[in-house]
């Protein structure tokens, strides 16, 4: 990558520039140190001071209907004002009308159905992140659902003007003949056949997942079954699901982001600093700014959820004299770890979930513990806090047996090995620098990576930069991290993976979900809008 101006190395962190000069082996280093990948926008307009501001809990959306063994749910994409920032109103674009998005409770091995109805003013698509999903109802980029009257020309990912970042998507006129686009209205079938955990929900329209995830298309699904009920971890009022995101406002109280074009409607792509990622300078948590969240001095559990674009955290709990709570990890992406293991802190990439218990007895009473961002700094090193208002009767526990039916997948039961690398790279002759995996683009029509339902396959990924890899339909265990043993964090069953910079990790796992086109693509949302998805297709 020689032709990098130097803007666009220091866009990407300047990691780049480690990369262009000594490759792996020299960028390897800056896996030792956290680098950031992507820029922050500063907010124009004044900031409330932190912890003022109560925790909301996004409502739980009440199916329309229970008949015949499926819960069926209606949830209408529209834009709304809300007031985010005290006093201030912001325009967003809202699963219900709410940011986050309503939260679905379900239960394992019970069918749902999510009718989406699109009245915003551009193409929608929904992803179920960590589902276990037919690919119809998976939310492949170009499967759209379109306003009332949006031209056909458009529908199956082209766009209605030129131009565009590093020509992906745009100029090129990417027509995918297998897209099923749909006017209005989708129906998103999920069988749910799979463990009790956090998943999300998110727009996936390809070539602008970032700014629509920006504007508020994100909501939490909650996946549960009785064999997590009956482990008595803390439940009820003392469960607490939260959304941890970013975002910079402008001065008129309005969502600040870099899009090249912000109707969203024709060129895709962020401004040039940016194009490395989009940081903001606020820190929400269910869609407040740095909240505070009345506990009893009790056991709580804690159901983390990266919804930022391109932000990585580092969490601690400190209580008011500066000491460390111990954080209990009791399960991961894709549900339980088999036993819990105890954390001093916790890192989480964007799109990553982890499953955690603190004990607030462990800090006095009328104290307060604010939750920490270790890569922050300024106002972005704060997250939330938790004033411990009362002693309580805690009747929860943490077993030492959290589960056993987590997958024990060897490596000589991969039928093959593969090797990915996610890097910036040229998008082709003429259309300057972007994303790419194994040194190509996406290109919904071309095939990439082919399975056979059944098999178990190693995959070894190595990175650049940040890059958060996500795969759709299958989970899977880590396996290694830079030819070591995985972090302490990296037990249980992930869909995701944090890739850290100049770093290579092995993940193993089975497809043994569906047959269809699927997707694995890095969850730095503006590396996947600039290339950096692929396509998999399990036959």
């Amino acid at each position: 990558m020689p032709d990098l101006t130097r803007r666009r190395v220091l866009a990407v962190g300047g990691a780049l520039g480690v990369m262009a000069a000594g490759g792996l082996g020299a960028a390897a280093g800056l896996s030792r140190r956290p680098a950031v990948t992507g820029a922050e926008l500063r907010s124009a307009v004044p900031l409330p001071p932190p912890f003022r501001v109560p925790l909301p809990l996004p409502a739980v959306l009440r199916p329309v209907s229970t008949a015949a063994g499926t819960d069926r749910y209606e949830i209408v994409q529209r834009e709304t004002a809300a007031e985010i920032l005290p006093g201030v109103r912001t325009r967003l674009w809202t699963y219900g009308g709410t940011f986050p998005g309503p939260t679905i409770e379900s239960r394992r091995g019970r069918p749902v159905t999510v009718t989406h109805r699109n009245e915003l003013p551009v193409p929608t698509v929904v992803h179920l992140h960590g589902g276990r999903t037919p690919a119809e109802s998976d939310g492949y980029p170009t499967d759209l659902v379109t306003p009332a009257g949006w031209p056909t020309t458009a529908a199956h990912g082209g766009h209605t003007e030129p131009g565009g970042h590093a020509g992906h998507g745009s100029g090129q006129g990417m027509h995918d003949p297998r897209a099923v686009t749909t006017e209005l209205t989708r129906d998103y079938a999920f069988p749910l056949d799979q463990r009790a955990t956090l998943l999300w929900y998110h727009d996936h329209r390809m070539d602008f997942t970032a700014p629509a995830i920006w504007r508020g298309l994100a909501g939490m699904h909650l996946v549960r079954d009785d064999a997590e009920e009956a482990l008595g971890l803390p439940s009820g009022p003392r469960e607490l699901p939260l959304m941890i995101t970013d975002r910079a406002f402008a001065a008129d109280g309005s969502l600040d982001y870099p899009s090249l074009d912000p109707t969203l409607r024709g060129r895709p792509g962020v401004r040039e600093p940016y194009l490395a990622g989009v940081l903001g300078d606020v820190i929400l948590v269910n869609g407040a700014p740095w909240p505070v969240h009345e506990v009893d001095a009790a056991r709580y559990r804690l159901r983390l959820l990266n919804a930022s674009n391109a932000r990585h955290y580092e969490l601690e709990w400190v209580d008011g004299d500066g000491r460390n709570l111990p954080v209990v990890q009791v399960g991961s992406d894709q549900g339980l770890l088999a036993a819990p293991v105890t954390h001093t802190y916790l890192p989480v990439a964007p799109a990553e979930r982890y499953d955690v218990v603190v004990d607030f007895a462990h800090a006095p009473v009328g104290g307060l513990v604010r939750l920490v961002n270790r890569l922050g700094s300024g106002r972005t090193r704060e997250v939330m806090a938790f004033r411990v208002a009362r002693r309580a009767t805690d009747t929860s526990r943490i077993p030492r047996t959290l589960s056993t039916d987590l997958p024990n997948w060897r490596r000589s039961d991969a039928v093959r090995v593969r090797d990915f690398s996610f890097r910036a790279g040229r998008m082709g002759e003429d259309d300057g620098h972007g994303w790419l995996i194994g040194g190509l683009p996406f290109d919904p029509a071309r095939s990439d990576v082919t399975v056979r339902l059944g098999d178990v396959e190693v995959w070894r990924l190595v990175a650049d930069v940040h890059h958060p890899v996500h795969l759709h339909l299958a989970g899977f265990r880590i396996l290694s991290r830079g030819g070591e043993q995985p972090l302490p964090h990296d037990g249980g069953l992930k869909d995701t993976v944090s890739l850290r910079p100049g770093e290579s990790a092995e993940i193993i796992t089975r497809f043994d979900g569906y047959r269809g086109r699927y997707l694995f693509h890095c969850h730095n949302a503006e590396h996947e809008d600039m290339g950096m998805m692929a396509n998999l297709q399990v036959t």
